[in-house]
């Protein structure tokens, strides 16, 4: 990475800005750009970074899961609805934030309002207290990566036990199968409960430090290091998806898979559950909150067209969803038929060994049958007069239906269709480095809480007596997102950022506490003498570290605007990163492009008079175009103006 080429020259090496650089910049903005933060190399690597952030294991495990139990194909109407009003606009969103502000989530709310840099800290904790959970999924697929490379796979069958002269399948594997015994048994060696520790695991430890290692030599030079390594990272899951996908849909019953993917149940869009998990769902696909989408475009050029990015990502992001549930599918739709068929097999040979025929009328379970018989010292068949079996119930339905999410599918119900592959070995090594490469997870329930609750807390903003002052920021953003792509955004997403969006997450952290408040928050616990997951209630202490959770990023956002209110620590406000403005504006208005922004759009969206940018050009081409007041005055005392209404000292004196 060319760490001493400035912003504007890499922008002007960019295809995809929307404003051409028409004259020479000028020696100083040359020298104040070349002190920004390091870009990345080129575009492509910028794009690969935020898709390798947006698209992980909740696309692979989560999705797919989601869509067979809301309908089907039918849960895609949600999900595109929630797409469009909440994943898109607050994509968009970030990414301009970062764009312009040119600082991480931090550094970017404080700029924003310095009573919001609480919403960045918290940012950053979520983010913290995720990556535990992330990585250690990263160390349980090192774990089985490493595991792949034996031969037999060590999943494939039941260890057994000797007693005597006897060997038998020991019986908890027995209970439950191979793919499942070595997951709880072998791997996580899981305790009885919660409440039960035992003993540390060597193997996971040195799998999670290895997980660890891996992580740090990706990023330990920030975008240096990290921007080359997205190459791997964010395209080898399309490759290892793509060679699952061609190899899915030869095997035998893929298409009962797909079509239980896909076939519409229009009556389950009745139920709120079906819209609240869609829009879970695609608010944490996208990865937004996290901060990670505004830190990686704050590493772009002023004059990248974010909205297209905004727009390409969150499209890549969803349709790998919707590919990679039909690759799935069509995998668990073979692991159902072959499961089907051995059930059938195993009904078969025991109508035989009863009946002497596949073809008898069978008895209910329980009742008087006669059943014939094979008398080895006469040769010949006799009838006998004995309480009838229950025999195996072979639905091809009910196999469709065990599809599991998470943990479930990645590490019990596909290694086990796996099994059944030729050379399961080498599928199973490609399998587990393609989820080392996505690296992410669906999020745990009150994670999913506390983000919405940040992005809730936007629409506070606007309410308190300074609320007008916040507005002003918000509205001259509209300026700035022309200056940089060189159109203005339209009414539809000035619309879901001031309405639409803040609602709809509003909605979801209601209905999501309703949702625990009602069904409470159970978990899973392993059963060894079922081979089965029974249901248990968090213990009191596990709830008190829940809250613990929630509450070291939530009460970093009020704390923050207290302490900076009532001046309880001596604070100054961050110098504003360098935008050039005037060279932008010149060339837009040298460029004649302008927005006509209507009356209705003014009264609706921009509540501030008529100044900035609008005045500015109106000056230069007469035209009619209402906006904030955002780029007036030169752009030396422009910055002096955004503090001095950021710490609320001074009204707004520049239109």
């Amino acid at each position: 990475m060319d760490l001493d080429k400035s912003e504007t020259a890499v922008a002007a090496d960019s295809t995809d800005g929307l404003i051409t650089n028409k004259r020479k910049e000028s020696k100083d903005s040359d020298a104040a750009a070349s002190t920004e933060r390091e870009t990345w190399d080129n575009k492509v690597q910028y794009i690969l970074a935020v898709v390798g952030f947006a698209v992980g294991l909740g696309n692979v495990w989560r999705f797919p899961y989601l869509a067979q139990k809301n309908g089907g194909g039918a849960f895609l109407i949600p999900y595109t609805l929630m797409l469009a009003i909440e994943g898109i606009p607050i994509f968009y969103l970030e990414l301009a934030v970062g764009q312009r502000l040119r600082k991480g989530a931090i550094g970017a709310w404080n700029d924003i309002s310095p009573y919001l840099g609480g919403i960045g800290i918290a940012s950053a904790i979520v983010s913290f207290w995720v990556a535990f959970y992330y990585n250690t999924i990263i160390g349980w697929c090192l774990y089985y990566l490493v595991q792949s490379f034996r031969s037999p796979l060590p999943w494939a069958a039941c260890p057994t036990t000797q007693t005597g002269n006897v060997t038998a399948p020991v019986m908890e594997c027995e209970l439950s199968s191979p793919t499942t015994y070595f997951w709880y048994r072998e791997t996580l060696n899981i305790s009885p409960e919660v409440g039960v520790g035992g003993q540390v695991n060597w193997w996971i430890v040195v799998s999670v430090l290895a997980a660890w290692l891996v992580v740090f030599l990706c990023i330990f030079k920030g975008i240096t290091t990290s921007g080359k390594v997205v190459y791997i990272t964010a395209t080898f899951p399309y490759l290892v998806l793509v060679i699952f996908f061609f190899r899915g849909v030869t095997l035998e019953g893929f298409h009962h898979g797909v079509a239980r993917f896909f076939t519409p149940d229009f009556s389950r869009l009745a139920d709120p559950q079906v819209w609240l998990e869609a829009a879970t769902q695609i608010f944490f696909s996208l990865g937004l909150a996290f901060g990670g989408l505004i830190a990686f475009a704050s590493y772009m050029p002023v004059r990248n067209n974010c909205y297209k990015d905004a727009v390409l990502v969150s499209v890549i992001n969803c349709g790998t969803s919707v590919f990679a549930g039909v690759v799935v599918f069509s995998i668990l739709g073979f692991k159902a038929t072959q499961s089907f068929k051995a059930c059938e097999a195993g009904r078969a040979a025991e109508l035989v060994r009863l009946f002497n025929t596949t073809e008898a009328l069978v008895p209910a379970a329980g009742s008087l049958a006669n059943f014939t018989v094979w008398d080895n010292d006469t040769s010949g068949w006799y009838t006998v007069i004995g309480e009838m079996p229950a025999l195996p119930v072979c639905s091809l339905e009910q196999e469709l239906e065990k599809s599991a999410s998470g943990t479930g599918l990645v590490f019990i119900a596909f290694t086990e269709a796996i099994n059944q592959f030729p050379v399961p070995q080498l599928w199973a090594v490609l399998f587990f480095l393609m989820l080392l490469t996505l690296g992410l997870d669906s999020m745990f329930g009150m994670v999913e809480i506390v983000v919405c609750g940040f992005s809730a807390v936007l629409s506070l903003a606007f309410c308190h007596q300074a609320g007008p002052y916040v507005f002003i920021l918000f509205d001259e953003f509209g300026d700035d997102i022309e200056l940089m792509t060189g159109s203005r955004p339209n009414w539809y997403w000035l619309a879901c950022w001031k309405y639409v969006s803040p609602l709809a997450m509003s909605l979801i952290l209601l209905a999501s506490l309703a949702k625990i408040a009602a069904s409470g928050a159970p978990y899973q616990a392993w059963h060894a003498d079922i081979g089965e997951n029974i249901s248990l209630e968090w213990p009191g202490w596990c709830k008190f570290f829940a809250a613990f959770l929630i509450l070291t990023p939530t009460i970093w956002v009020p704390g923050v605007a207290v302490v900076k209110y009532f001046r309880l620590y001596n604070w100054t406000q961050a110098e504003p990163a360098f935008f050039p403005r005037e060279d932008l504006l010149m060339e837009l208005t040298g460029n004649q492009v302008g927005t006509n922004i209507s009356e209705w759009e003014r009264k609706l969206f921009y509540w501030m008079p008529r100044c900035g940018l609008a005045n500015e050009m109106d000056e230069e081409d007469g035209t009619s175009t209402v906006t904030s007041d955002s780029a007036s005055g030169s752009a030396d005392d422009n910055d002096a103006d955004v503090v001095e209404k950021v710490n609320l000292e001074t009204e707004d004196t520049r239109c």
